[in-house]
């Protein structure tokens, strides 16, 4: 899978995600893994909504619109939940409970995800 570096748009790094682009990355998505580090994290692309099903650790979800803007947010949830599908998103960052509130990350702003070399 590549890393990107995830940016708020004043240039302060939220974290480095491994992207989920194909079926297979995608389907699996954090299933099997014990948590996610703090700067850690998994970008679903496509994706307009996810599901905690058989995971072990609460993840903040943050759902994206086309051009990487924040739409939503869904803090701390935890396993065997869903989100709801919501047409305008269509990719979604997945990081450690909590992260995007340290983060400061609120529906409106923009992300900048860079590819890291």
């Amino acid at each position: 899978m590549t890393e990107i570096t995830t940016l708020t748009e004043a240039g302060r790094p939220i974290a480095r995600v491994l992207v989920a682009a194909t079926r297979w990355t995608r389907l699996r998505g954090l299933l099997g893994r014990t948590g996610l580090g703090e700067e850690e994290g998994l970008w679903i692309r496509p994706c307009s909504g996810v599901h905690t099903l058989f995971m072990r650790f609460a993840i903040d979800v943050v759902a994206l619109d086309a051009g990487q803007r924040i739409v939503r947010i869904w803090p701390r949830l935890r396993p065997w939940r869903l989100t709801s599908v919501r047409l305008e998103v269509v990719s979604v960052l997945e990081l450690r409970a909590g992260r995007a509130e340290a983060c400061g990350l609120q529906a409106g702003d923009q992300l900048c995800l860079i590819e890291t070399c």
